[in-house]
């Protein structure tokens, strides 16, 4: 191999591969143990895929977490920014902070903050992208709706249910009635039943309800049951996994043109 070959070569490994016009990177941050985020949204995308013919690729960066409780939430979030600067090596698009409760455990407002250091983690790599963080998304997801009272599932302990709910009241929604469902284990979340959600959802307290978030938790499986709730309820249903599909498609530019999981992802609501 001569000498030009090599720089060459170097070259290429240096430079990322040019994306083809119909596709579009998607960067996830989640949580070590989650195991659904990876399955819901790739499938989401894939139908929105079907309806445009524009395809999607995920990026993923995970940060140590097994058990939902405020310590390790706290200490995930302070790997966040090495996860973005992993995952914009991939040049991606936009970019989605996938633990929905590690940021609101930081307080009321804090996924301003989240999205700003990952944003500026990746800028400071070279790879700018818009970030979507799956707390960020919930509500103001359910604002762009119109959805001033809402009733929520968790798959959280009781205590971490309530700091959800505040987070949720603080940005001016009403939060009706809250359901724990108190899965200290991470992974045990993630084998969660689906189809025992329409039965939850029966019995929440609904009465003067805007919406219904089924799963305000990305690792509790939810996608096989939005359509059947929201059919059998009558209410726009709502998940962090679907709100932040609807929030990364509008940073792509692209609208929602998604099937079989609630009227957000047809394009039906929002504005």
């Amino acid at each position: 191999m001569n000498t030009d070959e090599v720089v060459d070569a170097t070259a290429c490994e240096d430079s990322p591969a040019p994306r083809p016009a119909d596709s579009s990177r998607v960067g996830l941050i989640v949580p070590s143990s989650n195991t659904t985020m990876e399955t819901e949204l790739p499938e989401l995308f894939r139908r929105q895929t079907e309806a445009t013919g524009h395809r999607y690729t995920f990026h993923s960066a995970r940060a140590t977490m097994k058990h939902v409780n405020r310590e390790e939430l706290l200490a995930m979030v302070g790997k966040a920014a090495d996860c973005a600067v992993a995952v914009s090596d991939a040049d991606v698009d936009v970019i989605a902070y996938a633990c929905l409760v590690a940021v609101m455990a930081q307080g009321t407002g804090a996924h301003h903050g989240s999205e700003k250091a990952i944003a500026d983690a990746a800028t400071d790599n070279g790879h700018p992208a818009p970030v979507v963080s799956s707390a960020g998304a919930l509500v103001r997801t359910l604002g762009a709706i119109g959805a001033r009272r809402v009733a929520i599932v968790t798959p959280y302990m009781a205590p971490l249910t309530k700091m959800v709910q505040e987070y949720i009241e603080s940005e001016g929604i009403e939060v009706l009635d809250a359901v724990a469902l108190e899965v200290p284990d991470n992974l045990a979340v993630g084998r969660l039943d689906p189809s025992q959600l329409p039965r939850i959802a029966r019995e929440l307290k609904r009465e003067g309800a805007d919406a219904i978030v089924l799963s305000a938790c990305v690792q509790m499986p939810s996608l096989a049951s939005v359509q059947a709730v929201e059919d059998e309820l009558g209410l726009p249903v709502v998940t962090a996994a679907t709100a932040t599909t609807y929030e990364v498609l509008t940073a792509l530019g692209h609208r929602p043109s998604i099937t079989g999981a609630g009227r957000l992802l047809t394009g039906e609501l929002g504005s």
